[in-house]
């Protein structure tokens, strides 16, 4: 019984030393080249990010009506008449009818002691795009001027064709996450091939508010754009070599 024992172990160390070597290519398959670089599919992937200002051309202003009467049909009676009113002195204002886009319509009781009703309360919202920003002070002063009805509830600036602006913005994006690459593949002790994939995302146009400060301290105007910034993220996917 003993003498089978001792047979069996050098059996299976015997077994053992011979299937250690078809073990090893399997291993060697998984090992990885420079910086965690898989050596059989190099590739490298990296963000670059671009950002160029660009002054508004355009004007957005929410206007509108809001009137109190004792009545439900005075209310809404009252705000109609007074949005006519509004929409005539956009208009006189040089503000063209097609950039005159009625946005809310309301109607609805006030109450002193609840539930009992006091009156009514009408109002007619507008949204007034002014194409040209030399006319912006004379809009909002158009809205001031239709009656005690009236109300400017806020401005904002965009570009209106941000085209140019985001094709320099792209530039610099590709040229950040180019930069990138090149170095992480001269870190590596390795060149940059082909562009495997490339993926953009557009942030849209955020204000910068130091730049349009100083932009209302020089001028005469009461209304004043300041600059924006128009964003570009790409992610882009290189080769190895």
């Amino acid at each position: 019984m003993i003498t089978f024992r001792y047979a069996a172990a050098a059996a299976f160390l015997a077994a053992g030393l011979v299937s250690a070597p078809l073990a090893a290519p399997a291993f060697a398959s998984t090992s990885v080249g420079y910086a965690g670089i898989v050596a059989d599919d190099a590739k490298i992937t990296v963000t670059g990010n671009g950002t160029v200002s660009a002054a508004p051309d355009r004007m957005r202003l929410q206007a509108g009506v809001e009137v109190r009467r004792a009545s439900a049909g005075a209310a809404f009676s009252g705000a109609r008449t007074a949005a006519a009113t509004l929409r005539a002195a956009l208009l006189a204002a040089g503000v063209a009818e097609d950039d005159l886009r009625t946005s809310e319509i309301s109607l609805g009781p006030e109450y002193d002691d609840y539930p009992k009703v006091s009156g009514y309360r009408a109002g007619q919202g507008v949204e007034v795009l002014v194409r040209d920003l030399d006319i912006a002070d004379r809009v909002v002063d158009a809205v001031a001027s239709a009656g005690e009805e009236a109300r400017l509830n806020g401005i904002s600036f965009e570009i209106g064709d941000p085209a140019r602006a985001l094709a320099a913005a792209r530039d610099a994006a590709y040229k950040d996450a180019l930069a990138k690459a090149r170095q992480y593949a001269g870190l590596t002790g390795r060149t940059l091939g082909a562009v495997l994939r490339l993926e953009e995302d557009s942030d849209g146009r955020s204000p910068i508010p130091f730049e349009g400060i100083h932009l209302m301290a020089a001028s005469d105007k009461s209304i004043s754009p300041g600059r924006q910034s128009v964003g570009v993220s790409v992610k882009v996917v290189y080769e190895l070599r």
